[in-house]
């Protein structure tokens, strides 16, 4: 085993054990393997960086290396795709433990021979791992433990060389372990370009879900950043009144590309909801809902649900129409009475016909000391016609009542 620290500025030998080289960097290939393979060193001979391919040179460790070819080729060195340097890349970088949900910063890189070839197998994030950077060569710490971190369990490594910034972006399947919301405490621990790169590594259902959890501002300079056509594709699986929030965050001329770029559906969906004034149920609402005609039964419903392609993510209550195509509402029925009820009664036998609700011109805080008021965990949202144009979910009413510093505790509490 060897951590990179030992080996930097170590020198290279020829066969006859004369000092011909320095070595400057590793270099290993990142690609699906879980612990990359050292493909080859960057030695610097006079000034000039040079690259030296691993079946060039064998006995790699604090020493340095030796030679395996008698000839030395000076082509200078240029990083090809794929390609990362382990002491500019990664050493000093910050990286997602996927694992340890947390941000660490990397202060050495364990390297392990697998008899055929070194492979990167570890982070080193312990102090004593910086002390080995900062000791002379040879040293080989005081015993102190150290913590280094499963390569495998890297979902994220920050670096700032745009070469290789497509290469160190997670694999989508590790940071996907996490809760969206971990997701975002975490990405918000980044700079803004290592944040944007986090998101975007992410496939659209989840990377709508972790913006979701983040702030409207930090989720409209994120779009912003990233390629039109795929901030579009985030937009439309975000929540309705999200998707308004974060359009209307940003400058004018973006926001009215990216809403051009949305699919019909969720375009129109956005459109509903952009009529209404910010401060208001109508702009607070949401039009992810859902409703079923009063002569279904209890039976014929739950298996509607089951039968849904998409569902929203939070059905408290289901909402009662006067029949199919209609939105003239007419009760509703909570998830947990709709379990317990007789699947053989018409839903109009046992949904509630008083409740409360809002109209689309109430205001928003009248409406958010509705829902703390009578405990609700959503509210419906009716118009001059009777009909339902859509919900106020409780976490959205609680944004306006808690002090900001709290409001970011609340997806934790009814995400």
């Amino acid at each position: 085993m060897l951590y990179v620290s030992q080996i930097l500025n170590r020198p290279v030998f020829d066969a006859r054990n004369e000092k011909i080289a320095v070595i400057n960097d590793v270099i290993v290939k990142y690609g699906e393997e879980e612990h990359p393979p050292v493909i080859g060193l960057v030695a610097r001979y006079r000034r000039r960086n040079f690259f030296m391919p691993s079946r060039d040179f064998r006995d790699l460790g604090a020493h340095g290396a030796r030679m395996t070819s008698a000839i030395l080729n000076l082509t200078p060195f240029e990083r090809r795709e794929g390609e990362v340097l382990l002491g500019k890349d990664v050493l000093d970088n910050q990286l997602i433990d996927v694992d340890g949900k947390r941000v660490v910063r990397v202060n050495d890189v364990q390297l392990i021979d697998t008899g055929d070839e070194w492979r990167v197998t570890g982070a080193d994030v312990s102090l004593q791992g910086f002390v080995r950077r900062l000791m002379p060569k040879g040293f080989y710490g005081s015993g102190r433990p150290v913590e280094v971190i499963d390569w495998a369990d890297v979902g994220y490594l920050a670096t700032d060389t745009a070469t290789v910034t497509v290469q160190l972006k997670s694999s989508k399947d590790k940071l996907s372990r996490l809760h969206p919301v971990e997701i975002a405490q975490l990405a918000e621990s980044l700079s803004p370009i290592h944040r944007t790169e986090v998101v975007e590594s992410l496939d659209d259902e989840i990377a709508a879900d972790t913006l979701e959890e983040m702030s409207t501002e930090a989720q409209a300079r994120i779009l912003e950043e990233m390629d039109e056509e795929r901030a579009a594709d985030i937009l439309e699986e975000m929540s309705p009144d999200d998707a308004v929030d974060v359009l209307d965050e940003m400058d004018d001329e973006k926001s009215e590309q990216l809403f051009a770029l949305m699919e019909d559906d969720e375009k129109a969906d956005v459109a509903e909801l952009m009529a209404f004034e910010h401060d208001t149920a109508g702009g607070l609402m949401t039009t992810e809902f859902v409703v079923f005609p009063k002569d279904l039964t209890v039976g014929e419903t739950i298996r509607s649900l089951r039968e849904m392609a998409e569902t929203p993510n939070m059905i408290y209550y289901m909402y009662v129409v006067e029949e199919a195509g209609s939105w003239k509402i007419s009760g509703l029925i909570s998830l947990r009475s709709l379990i317990l009820a007789d699947p053989t009664k018409k839903l109009e036998e046992v949904m509630r016909t008083d409740f409360r609700f809002a109209h689309p011109s109430e205001s928003a805080e009248e409406v958010a000391q509705t829902i703390a008021e009578y405990n609700l965990l959503a509210l419906p949202v009716i118009d001059d016609e009777g009909d339902i144009a859509g919900i106020i979910t409780v976490d959205d009413a609680m944004e306006i009542l808690l002090p900001k510093n709290l409001q970011r505790r609340l997806p934790r509490l009814f995400g």
